[in-house]
């Protein structure tokens, strides 16, 4: 919130209007989707709404490092999955790949139905991770072994789809160093009360 307030303010001072409208509206979009009513299960358009929102504040602090896709068909837009799911393996794709990378860097974010479930990935093509770290990492999630933040927050988000889905799903990681990472999380295919799809 302080770094988004920090640009909101330097750009207001350097006449780019614009782009303070622009980056207001996100950050509104931002909080409003992260209370959510009180609720803790969203739909994934929803969700997609809240990562796409954090993805153009962060495409204007970093908009020389910075590119993302979101690809997700509306037959999934209902699906439900945790609030806070997608964001915060967007924010480690951003910080612990691409700021670690030299040149451009991509998120690409992609949904597709998975039997009875859907699959959402997110890929990026920072830095990577080693395959000593990624061992590490991949235990961490599977058997609470936590060394550092950012397992700590992929393991968060793991555990809380397995507490409302079941462990059938979760997250898994795949990362080349040097070439990228693709977190992947399965949530089943259910949709919401009927009393909730008009407000979708």
């Amino acid at each position: 919130l302080y770094n988004t307030l920090d640009t909101i303010i330097w750009l207001a001072e350097t006449g780019e209007q614009k782009k303070v409208v622009s980056m207001v509206g996100s950050l509104s979009d931002f909080f409003r989707s992260t209370l959510s009513r009180g609720k803790d299960i969203v739909t994934l358009k929803e969700e997609l709404q809240h990562v796409r929102s954090y993805l153009e504040i962060q495409q204007v602090r970093y908009q020389d490092i910075l590119q993302y896709e979101i690809e997700a068909p509306e037959e999934l837009y209902l699906c439900q999955i945790p609030k806070m799911t997608i964001q915060p393996l967007v924010e480690n794709a951003l910080y612990h790949g691409i700021k670690n990378k030299r040149g451009a860097g991509r998120i690409r974010i992609r949904c597709e139905k998975e039997n009875h479930g859907c699959r959402i990935r997110i890929e990026d093509n920072g830095i990577g991770i080693t395959k000593e770290r990624l061992a590490q990492v991949q235990d961490g999630i599977l058997h609470k072994v936590l060394t550092g933040k950012d397992i700590y927050g992929l393991y968060n988000v793991h555990e809380r789809i397995r507490l409302n889905f079941g462990e059938h799903y979760g997250i898994s990681i795949e990362s080349e160093y040097g070439e990228g990472t693709v977190v992947s999380i399965f949530v089943p295919y259910v949709e919401p009360a009927e009393e909730n799809k008009t407000e979708s």
